[in-house]
């Protein structure tokens, strides 16, 4: 993505479901989870580089000994500080008494991050201080295990201030404004409840406070818990979560907007944010991981019992359709299909603006996540030219000359490399100008490939959100090599609302595609339009969630998507570039039909999955007309 955006945390949670001496045994190392954690985090480290965290749970140690470990860390190489950190604790074993890293009993007692229940979180923070403090696990301590927990996810709530406003009521006091501290203390507070009503009941059959204690952690209901506390959530979420005594859970919402992959044997549960992480740190195929179904909660009980079971009523399922274009690693291999087909499905639009002049265009994509739907887009290119070579020899009435034929068999795709991220370039001068020259040269570009005044440069990218980097560098970079037009082709559709289940975007000022239609209702004498939105957004405050429509929608409805297309052109064009440029933006139909079974399109269509979504999309667009450079959730 040239325009950069942050986007989903990650998350990873390990339950080992034989005794660590099993492990030892089997596979040399008492670090086995530990291990495995490592790599399921690396292999997800495209979700996270503000920050991470680990917390792992030992499970049955006797009173007085410490059982939960958590370590944090901020920045993108947080992963390997926080292993690093790990490891040396086994390191200085190993130096001291390296018997002792054989003995799993030993290790359990004496060494911390020793567990049986591992949890990980890669931090994309889509606002708010970037601290050690906002870095998951968050953690509830209590002198009574039960009542620990533990939390981690991947999830925005649009309604936080209502979840605050149930909080006060209970009597709590959070001690931040935050949907994770939200999240957090709501969980606590039923978890809490469960516990009281749980001791009430075994204290008047009879049994002592040290044996309620284990029974409360043998009945313990984890599903009636996040019934109860997910109740009123609205949002997009993953959250994963670990009790004191060991039972551990991972909840997804009930649209599925988030993902939640698992695998499950006699040995281990594993869930990910990613299913590639699965497949490849544990060589599972691919049939074999499955998803969490929305609105239920994979439950891993400390006994090792694992069930699957509905807290939430799942609703229609809208599963992110920006995890397939951008987000998720392109290494799963429905994505992988889904990128190729988002790139083939171009096509159509691609040959109408080159005129169908293959011999005079070249090919390329700005590096790197656009890197499949640009070999999809290639194999679109080269079906297009079999077909033509086919209708030339097979049903040309009169005889070909030798000159054409071997032009026609020489035909070909000109794909070529021709953008190239340099690298990260610092801006130590202050002036403005010297600054907008440095941001110019982000981007390198290849000579020599391009014929001045006679090709057509096709430029694929994934998505285009503000155009800034286009307009800025881009396009300024690529116009030195001479192309008489350049082609920008999104393998998304245009951007338009804000997303409040993840992704940091979250103002309507930083969409080109909205400055587009606010400059096309300006220019064509419906201005007016724009004051009438505001009332009604305004006027929908009054309104409960479920009345509250997308009335941005209007502001899109008055034009047609070619017409923001060419407007969005003409905006990210510099003055002073001698080239033609063009825009081409993935349709809202084949996006569909590329990623059928997720449908979560709410930024490109304002078809919001939940309540809340209408909410923030009306709040942001006051926000933007009262000057408001803030969230609006």
């Amino acid at each position: 993505m040239s325009d950069q955006i942050k986007h989903e945390c990650g998350i990873a949670l390990i339950r080992l479901l034989k005794p660590l001496s099993y492990y030892q045994q089997k596979y040399g190392t008492a670090l086995y989870g530990l291990n495995k954690l490592y790599l399921l985090m690396e292999k997800q480290h495209n979700r996270g580089q503000d920050g991470a965290g680990i917390a792992t749970i030992k499970l049955d140690v006797p009173p007085g000994n410490r059982y939960i470990s958590r370590y944090r860390a901020m920045g993108a190489g947080a992963v390997s500080e926080i292993f690093e950190y790990v490891q040396k604790k086994f390191a200085d074993v190993q130096r001291e008494t390296p018997e002792k890293l054989q003995d799993t009993a030993w290790l359990k007692e004496n060494v911390s991050f020793t567990g049986e229940v591992l949890m990980g979180h890669l931090r994309y923070g889509t606002h708010g201080k970037n601290s050690i403090e906002s870095c998951h696990p968050f953690l509830r301590q209590n002198n009574w295990m039960t009542r620990n927990l533990v939390v981690s996810g991947n999830f925005n709530m649009t309604n936080v201030d209502e979840l605050l406003e149930q909080l006060f009521e209970l009597g709590q006091h959070p001690k931040e404004r935050t949907d994770t501290v939200t999240v957090l203390e709501k969980i606590g507070h039923f978890l809490d409840t469960e516990n009281q009503i749980l001791f009430d009941k075994y204290k008047t059959e009879g049994f002592s406070n040290e044996q309620i204690s284990h029974q409360i952690a043998e009945h313990i209901d984890v599903a009636s818990i996040l019934r109860r506390s997910a109740k009123t959530w609205d949002g997009g979420y993953t959250i994963s979560g670990i009790m004191g005594h060991g039972d551990a859970f991972v909840m997804r919402d009930p649209v599925g907007i988030r993902p939640a992959f698992y695998y499950q044997d006699d040995e281990i549960v594993i869930v990910t944010s990613e299913r590639p992480a699965i497949q490849t740190a544990f060589n599972i195929p691919l049939e074999s991981v499955k998803e969490i179904k929305p609105g239920h909660a994979l439950i891993i009980k400390k006994n090792g019992k694992v069930t699957e079971e509905q807290f939430r009523e799942p609703e229609v399922p809208k599963s992110c359709s920006f995890e397939r274009i951008y987000f998720s690693r392109g290494s799963d291999a429905d994505i992988y299909k889904e990128r190729k087909n988002l790139g083939l499905f171009l096509c159509p639009q691609i040959f109408e603006a080159i005129n169908y002049d293959l011999k005079n265009t070249v090919f390329s994509y700005i590096p790197n996540t656009a890197e499949v739907a640009f070999y999809g887009m290639v194999e679109g290119v080269h079906k297009y030219l079999r077909d033509y070579q086919k209708e030339t020899l097979l049903k040309r009435a009169d005889k070909i000359s030798d000159a054409e034929l071997e032009e026609v068999l020489n035909m070909s795709a000109r794909v070529e490399k021709i953008a190239i991220k340099d690298v990260k370039l610092r801006t130590f001068i202050t002036q403005d100008a010297d600054r907008q020259d440095m941001v110019a040269h982000v981007y390198d570009t290849t000579y020599g490939l391009i014929n001045k005044g006679a090709d057509n440069l096709v430029i694929l990218d994934d998505s285009i959100v503000r155009g800034t980097t286009l307009k800025q560098s881009i396009l300024r970079i690529l116009d030195r090599l001479g192309p008489k037009k350049i082609i920008v082709v999104s393998s998304a559709p245009q951007i338009r609302y804000p997303d409040c289940y993840g992704i940091d975007m979250s103002r309507m000022g930083e969409f080109v595609a909205f400055e587009a239609a606010i400059s096309l209702l300006k220019d064509s004498g419906k201005a007016d339009l724009i004051q009438q939105v505001y009332k009604n957004c305004l006027e929908s405050e009054k309104l409960g969630n479920k009345q509250v429509k997308n009335y941005v929608q209007e502001i899109y409805s008055q034009f047609t998507d070619q017409q923001i297309s060419d407007r969005i052109a003409k905006i990210i064009t510099p003055k002073d570039i001698k080239c033609e440029v063009q825009v081409i933006y993935q349709t809202l139909d084949n996006l569909h039909k590329a990623t059928p079974a997720h449908l979560g399109d709410w930024y490109f269509s304002g078809n919001y999955p939940t309540p809340g979504g209408n909410k923030v999309v009306n709040k942001a667009f006051m926000n933007w007309v009262e000057g408001k450079n803030e969230r609006a959730y």
